[in-house]
């Protein structure tokens, strides 16, 4: 597949080849959707906590006598039918993570890269170097590359100038190439990438299960040491 690579100015410079096994994948829905999900409830603290009416203070006296009084039969202040008793059934801290096999995060992954190239979401430009931070100048560049109002900027590692420049901006957010994520691809209309980082990208997610298999070294093999 190939895509047109923009300069700082919005014009088009070149066209480079990119991997069809990033960027040329048919969309599947329900390991997105399973992705996502499992990346929200990761995301989850699990900290809530009530406490049930043994756990809340208060006195153990019956509150008035069982018979005669033409009321309920109430034996404590703590039960969960009064004010400041137990809470039925609340929540416990508790773990929310999800598992989920490798081979579908790389798959859930290279959809959504796929979709934002099939859909024109996708711009990749030559560079992004700054020398300082400049908040306007990043506005600035993303106006022209029609991707002001909300999108993601993946540069091939942190850039400290780049990170500063964008981080005021509403609803842009900046990030290396190896820590890109489901959520945040979905989160944002417009993906900016550098020439570097689509690289990345193919290094990271570009190989099949046989590659990477033949690139790990041989562990019946031990390693040799020059003397």
């Amino acid at each position: 597949m190939e895509l047109p690579v923009y300069s700082l100015s919005g014009e088009v410079i070149k066209r480079i080849e990119v991997s069809d096994l990033v960027f040329g994948v048919p969309f599947n829905g329900a390991v997105v959707h399973q992705t996502m999900v499992r990346q929200q409830a990761n995301a989850r603290q699990g900290t809530a906590s009530t406490k049930t009416r043994g756990e809340v203070a208060g006195s153990t006296r019956k509150l008035y006598a069982q018979k005669h009084t033409g009321r309920a039969r109430a034996g404590s202040i703590k039960s969960p039918l009064r004010r400041g008793g137990g809470i039925i059934f609340g929540p416990k801290p508790r773990s929310y993570r999800q598992a989920m096999p490798k081979k579908m995060r790389r798959l859930a992954l290279r959809c959504t890269l796929s979709a934002k190239a099939r859909d024109g979401d996708l711009v990749i430009i030559e560079g992004l170097e700054m020398n300082e931070p400049d908040t306007g100048e990043m506005k600035k560049i993303l106006t022209t590359l029609g991707a002001n109002s909300s999108a993601l900027v993946v540069t091939a590692g942190p850039q400290e100038n780049v990170i500063k420049s964008a981080r005021n901006l509403p609803r842009i957010k900046t990030l290396p190439a190896s820590i890109l994520n489901v959520g945040d691809l979905l989160s944002h209309k417009r993906l900016v990438m550098t020439e570097p980082a689509v690289r990345k990208a193919e290094e990271l997610w570009g190989k099949t299960s046989s590659q990477r298999r033949s690139d790990a070294p041989d562990p019946g093999i031990a390693p040799t040491t020059d003397n």
